[in-house]
This record gives structure tokens, sequence and C-alpha cells, in this order.
């Protein structure tokens, strides 16, 4: 007991001091390890590695929003139909199915004969309408000198027969007088100027057999026979100047209507012209229905016809299509979810699928409405179970300059375009 015990100082050193174990010679001493180098190594890979994964995945999200693509869309051309303008037998087709033609080649010949004979017609009732115009117009100027010379010449009657009967009273007063002076052997003379008046207003006698038995009965009645023969030539005088009077106031009142006459006679030359006009606007028609019997291209384009020779053709009969391949486009029906930065100018890229090769171009337009719309019978969905349809809106896409050169593109191919909005 007392070996076992320990002082309090010997206590302490020993809760310091720690037992070593003896030292093995026979075992190597343990040396500290160190991290190495092909670890590191791998940490250096694995963050390179994440760094460019997160920049793979940002340049891709950069990549597919930046632009929109859709698989529903096609190459698209305005058609030309080729008809007539007249109606005739078809002699000669000068091309070809699928045969490219320029603009103005004639296509389609129709036989010309009826319409050579027509401008014939048209050039003969021409020439027939002026003649007649060019007489009424040198009609017009006589007419205008002839009415004005008749109506100073028939004031210049009037006046003439006003003092002609002015001057026949007064010879018939004077008779008048003579008459009384004899009276005595004019019996016989008398009864035969009775009975040749008599036949005179029968009409049995001449008048000049009658002025004979006058002059008879004046030479046997001196005084009586001469006074009532110079009586009756004095109203025989009256009464011919009152009738000149009247002939010349008709020929006045007839010289009066000349301004009528004139404004007829060019009446008639203007109708004159105007059917020159339209003898000589039958005469073009006539030369354009000749000019139309050749059927021209209106564009360049590859040829679809369904005419052939022997046919008769009506106006406005398709004869043929001319397919303008040189003004092609792409109509791309882009969901609306895809139109919100899609604007007009934008470039695009697309690809064909008959042959795979790629084109550029830019937007042009973008449609007023979604292509059902459009249709002849546009959806109606005024109906209680509406189901909302993401729709679609056609963008008209414009090829660059050159792109189609050799005129690949085909209106109807299916192609892919990529739009890029920025």
């Amino acid at each position: 007991m007392a070996a076992e015990e320990k002082p309090l100082g010997s206590l302490a050193e020993a809760a310091t001091v720690t037992e070593v174990p003896p030292v093995d010679d026979t075992i190597p001493a343990r040396v500290p390890r160190h991290p190495q180098p092909r670890s590191k190594n791998r940490v250096i890979l694995l963050g390179a590695a994440a760094v460019v994964a997160v920049a793979g995945a940002a340049w891709l999200w950069y990549y597919l929003g930046g632009y929109e693509s859709t698989d529903d869309a096609q190459v698209d051309v305005h058609l030309s139909p080729v008809s007539p303008r007249i109606s005739g037998y078809v002699i000669k087709v000068n091309v070809d199915d699928n045969q490219y033609v320029e603009k103005g080649t004639v296509l389609v010949e129709i036989d010309p004969k009826d319409y050579e004979v027509a401008v014939e017609k048209a050039k003969a009732d021409l020439a027939n309408a002026e003649a007649t115009a060019q007489s009424l117009n040198i009609n017009v100027p006589i007419t205008s000198v002839n009415t004005s010379s008749q109506l100073t010449s028939a004031a210049s009657d009037v006046e003439s027969a006003t003092a002609g009967i002015t001057t026949a009273e007064k010879q018939l007063s004077a008779s008048r007088a003579q008459v009384d002076q004899a009276e005595a052997n004019d019996v016989k003379a008398q009864d035969d100027l009775r009975r040749y008046k008599q036949l005179v207003e029968k009409q049995n006698v001449s008048e000049q057999a009658y002025d004979q038995a006058l002059a008879a009965a004046k030479a046997s009645t001196a005084t009586v026979a001469a006074a009532r023969a110079n009586e009756s030539a004095a109203q025989a005088a009256v009464l011919q100047s009152r009738s000149r009077l009247a002939q010349a106031e008709a020929n006045h009142r007839a010289a009066q209507t000349g301004p009528q006459q004139v404004a007829s006679t060019r009446a008639r030359a203007l109708s004159a012209v105007a059917d020159v006009q339209q003898k000589r606007a039958a005469l073009e028609q006539a030369e354009l229905n000749l000019q139309y019997t050749r059927v021209i291209a209106p564009v360049s384009g590859e040829v679809n016809k369904t005419v052939v020779v022997g046919m008769n053709v009506q106006p406005g009969q398709l004869l043929l299509n001319v397919v303008p391949l040189d003004e092609v486009w792409i109509t791309a029906n882009f969901k609306e979810t895809q139109l919100r930065k899609m604007r007009p100018g934008q470039k695009v890229e697309f690809e064909v699928d008959s042959s795979g090769r790629k084109y550029k171009g830019h937007i042009d337009s973008i449609a007023g409405a979604t292509g059902p719309l459009f249709s002849a019978l546009p959806p109606e969905n005024a109906t209680g179970n509406y189901v909302k349809i993401v729709q679609r809106i056609p963008v008209k896409i414009i090829l660059d300059p050159g792109e189609n050169r050799d005129r690949q593109l085909r209106p109807g191919m299916s192609v892919e375009p990529k739009v890029y909005l920025r």
C-alpha cells in the first residue's frame, strides 16, 4: 500500500505526461500524405466542363430565341392566265407544255381572214363619212351667204312692190275719170267683151284673144273703150302690184329664216363630223381585233397549255397559263405566338425540301388576317363549347436578288424558313 501511494506532485506529472509506447525498430516510420496531381486535374476539367455547359446552354438559349421557324410554308406565285379577246378558229400553237417563253412571245394564232375583211370595210365606211362631212362643211358658208343676200333682195322687193301699188292706184283713179267721157258706141264692143270674158274664165280661149277683144272694144268705142281699158289696166296693175307685194313679203319672211337654215346646215355638218369619228373608232376597233388574232405572253415564264390547233375559241376562254418563275415568293404560316417580335424587313433563310438548298430573303409583309378568314366559309366560333386553338397567320417572304437565278423554285414546293429576330 505504501509503495502504491504517490504524492500529489507525482500525480500531476502523471496527468500531464503521456506514455509513449515503445518504438519497434522493425516497422518503418509513417510519412504524411499530400493530394496527387491527377485529382487536381480532374477538378479543373470538371470545372471547365461546367463552364462550357453553361456557356453552351446560354448560347443555345440565345440562338433558339433569336429566330422563329415553321414547316408550314410553300413557294407561291401569281399564275398568269392567257385567254383570247376575240372569237375564232385556232390555226397555230407556237409553244409546248413546260416551255419557257419571254414576255411578248406569240403563243397562239387565230385565223385573221374575217378580221382583215372587217378592217377593209371599216376603211371604206370612214372614207365615205369623210367625203360627206367635207361636202356639208362646204355648204355651211354657201348657205350663210345665200340667205344673207336673199334677205337683202327680199327687203328691196318689198319696198319696190309698195311703191308700185301707189303708182297703180293713181293710174286707176285717172282711168276711172276717163270712163265717164263716152258710153255711145260700145254696145257691140261690150257684148263681145263679155262673151270673151266668159270664155276666158272657162279657159276655152286664151288671154291673148281676150286682150284682142278688149282692144277691139277700145277701138270701137273711142273714149269709153279707152277709158275702160285704162281702168282695167290700172286695176290689173294694182292687182299685180299687190301680188308682187305679197310675193315680196313671202320672200322676205322666207329670207328671215336664213339663220335657221344656216343652223340646220351646220348641224348636219356636225353630225357628219361625229359620224366620221364613229367610223374612225370602228376602224381602230377592227384593227385591234386583227391584232388580237395573235395571242401573246403577258409575262415571262413556263407554259401550261390546254389549247390545240382546230379549236374554236371564245373571248375569255382559258387557253393556257404562264408561270412567272422569276416572281415567286414564300408564304409561311406562322403561329400567332411566333409573331411577337416578327417585323417586315427581317432576314430569312429557308431550306427547300426537294433539293436541300438554302436560300436567303426577307419578310415583305404580314397578312391582315388568319388564313381561315380568307376561305369561302370562315369558321364560326360563337358556340358554347369553344376550344381555343392557336391560329396561323400567313407571312410573305421575298427572295433576295439573284437567289432564284436558276429558277429552281417552283410554286407549291414545301420549304422551312427561319426568321431571324435580331
